[in-house]
């Protein structure tokens, strides 16, 4: 754009010598402009695939909102990411105890007992 604008100048309104001068510049400036877009572009594609969707809490931690049974009917709650959802789990967990999301099913988290490292 800038090169339109540059060569826009230097045919209506800048002499002869300042005309060329202004046209190069302004071709170099968008040059280096585009040679900036490419880098950042590839950079931000190094760092992988944005991850997104619920498949993407399988493997995050969080914390029991209710008492979790494996036998109960009822999907107890859990807080992952700053969000609460409906939970299974595998095996008793109490409230307030950590938890790692294991699968996705639905919008019900099934959920495992996280272990203390």
């Amino acid at each position: 754009m800038l090169t339109l604008i540059a060569l826009v100048l230097a045919l209506l309104f800048l002499p002869s010598p300042w005309g060329a001068i202004v046209v190069v510049a302004a071709a170099v400036i968008d040059l280096i402009e585009t040679g900036v877009f490419v880098w950042w572009s590839r950079r931000r594609r190094r760092r992988g695939p944005a991850s997104v969707g619920v498949q993407s809490l399988v493997g995050r931690g969080g914390v029991a909102l209710d008492r979790l049974d494996p036998g109960s009917a009822s999907p107890g709650q859990v807080r992952v990411e700053g969000e609460i959802w409906s939970a299974r789990a595998s095996a008793p967990v109490d409230p307030g105890g950590q938890v790692t999301v294991a699968a996705v099913d639905g919008l019900t988290l099934e959920v495992v007992p996280a272990r203390d490292e």
